[in-house]
């Protein structure tokens, strides 16, 4: 299966621990609902009550990891889920299931 980026064991391992974070998780599971427009950052802050600082610093971090996207419109700092990343790191997960055990049809199937 191929995948809009790709995907290593290193890059898997850096995003899951990026959203191992129970707040950034949420900030990501925010952007992620929010569609391919994303939020405003000040409308991301309001959503979930963090200080600008803390927000700040989570949002580093998912830009680290290649999950989230900032997009400069004038005044405005738009954040956006990549999710071309977040498609990648999701079949990661599952391209393998059950890889080394026969495929058949599961009992009760």
């Amino acid at each position: 299966m191929s995948h809009d980026i790709s995907m290593n064991t290193e890059i898997a391992a850096r995003q899951l621990e990026a959203l191992g974070n129970e707040t950034r998780l949420d900030i990501y599971r925010h952007l992620v609902r929010a569609g391919h427009a994303g939020l405003p950052v000040g409308h991301l802050q309001e959503r979930m009550g963090t200080p600008a600082s803390t927000l700040s610093h989570h949002l580093k971090r998912l830009l680290a990891t290649e999950l989230v996207t900032q997009e400069r419109q004038s005044t405005v700092l738009i954040c956006r889920a990549r999710y071309p990343a977040m498609r990648a790191l999701v079949s990661f997960l599952i391209d393998e299931c059950c890889a080394d055990e026969a495929c058949g049809p599961s009992p009760g199937a």
